[in-house]
């Protein structure tokens, strides 16, 4: 078995190792070099690895120990968002500690988690273990979720109950909204301005078609809440619109981006179907043709009840209830699998996607401790 780094160089390493994931081609980037660097470690400590293709250059890892079935997951993604490094005080691919807080691209969000995760299985032996551990490493969760799709997808669970480490800040997350990202499209006719007769108007389409929004999202409102969320109803959010291209020229074409964060029970198809069908109305009555790109192609709701084994034992180690928040993660497509879970990590949201991103050093060892119980609990009994 060979030596495994220290913790604070796994995290160096891989805070070290860039693997941006974005919709724009030019700065996205193989996240292969974290992987490579995961599955080392891992097949150094005696685990079975295996490097799953999601699509060209990237990939998920699948790394387990220990026998039997029905055993715990640990999982998080390799990606990190992008960053402007001209507005960061430290380089985001160095690992940089100042006053307690550790600091670098991925620090919380969340390639410290994965690193946190293979510090904590080193404490067992395995060859003792009831059930498997298997630690996970997913691609592009922050644009298209490929590899946790390309995982619920295969339809066999890799485990009975599984933990994401996004950052929480230790608290237990058992639900979170789902998230549809969709663009509109219309087109008209265009024309000289001085007669309304000589085109049809793609903006004043648009504008119609905004109202009938505004109208259905307060409908999902009245009938849809939940308490248990901070905003305890469905949000629309009117994201981006652009339309024609001179004042003196009847509107050819407008494009909407709209973002719907939905509570659970809420279903993506239903959803994207019903904003689909008010556009398609506005179309016919106004002599417009409309066309649809799904800019993300959903995330489902998560759901895992209150009762749950999982939830019920991280909300008696860390002492804290479990909550309810608006981000979207993996776990829905864990869930969908069978596979109980929560989402519970160090670090904590408002630090992701922002310049300085950090992890506090004083909740390095919290979170080990509790991978270790959980390792013991689900691993070991």
């Amino acid at each position: 078995m060979k030596k495994m780094p220290k913790l604070i160089d796994m995290m160096s390493q891989l805070i070290a190792t860039p693997s941006v994931s974005s919709a724009h081609a030019n700065i996205d980037l193989s996240n292969e070099p974290v992987i490579d660097r995961l599955a080392n470690w891992l097949d150094g400590a005696g685990f079975s690895v295996r490097k799953q293709p999601v699509s060209e250059q990237k990939y998920n890892m699948i790394a387990t120990i220990g026998g039997g079935s029905n055993g715990l997951v640990l999982s998080g993604h390799s990606d990190t968002v992008p960053c402007d490094e001209a507005l960061w005080q430290s380089d985001p691919f160095t690992l940089s500690e100042r006053d307690g807080l550790l600091y670098g691209l991925g620090s919380c969000d969340m390639k410290s988690f994965l690193a946190m995760a293979i510090q904590a299985s080193t404490a067992f032996d395995f060859a003792k273990a009831a059930h498997p551990l298997t630690i996970v490493a997913t691609a592009d969760e922050e644009t298209t979720m490929a590899g946790a799709r390309l995982l619920a997808e295969d339809e066999n669970p890799l485990g009975k109950f599984c933990v994401i480490g996004e950052p929480t800040d230790l608290t237990p997350i058992r639900e979170h909204k789902g998230i549809i990202m969709e663009a509109i499209k219309f087109n008209g006719q265009s024309g000289h301005s001085s007669n309304p007769a000589l085109g049809h108007s793609a903006l004043e389409g648009m504008h119609e078609f905004i109202q009938a929004l505004m109208e259905y999202r307060t409908r999902l409102q009245q009938q849809f809440h939940n308490s248990a969320f901070e905003v305890a109803e469905p949000t629309l959010n009117l994201g981006h619109i652009h339309g024609g291209d001179n004042p003196n020229r009847i509107c050819g074409e407008c494009e909407l981006h709209i973002d719907l964060r939905f509570l659970p029970g809420m279903q993506i198809a239903e959803l994207r179907d019903e904003i689909r069908q008010l556009a398609r109305r506005v179309a016919s009555r106004r002599e417009l043709d409309v066309s649809f790109i799904a800019l993300l192609n959903g995330v489902p709701a998560m759901h895992t009840g209150s009762d749950s084994d999982l939830n019920e034992f991280l909300q008696q180690v860390t002492q804290r209830q479990s909550q309810s928040v608006a981000f979207g993660t993996e776990a829905p497509f864990y869930n969908a699998m069978g596979t109980e879970t929560i989402v519970i990590g160090p670090g904590s949201i408002n630090q992701a996607h922002q310049p300085d991103e950090f992890l506090p050093v004083a909740q390095i060892e919290p979170t080990i401790n509790l991978l270790k119980n959980l390792i013991q609990r689900y691993c070991f009994t």
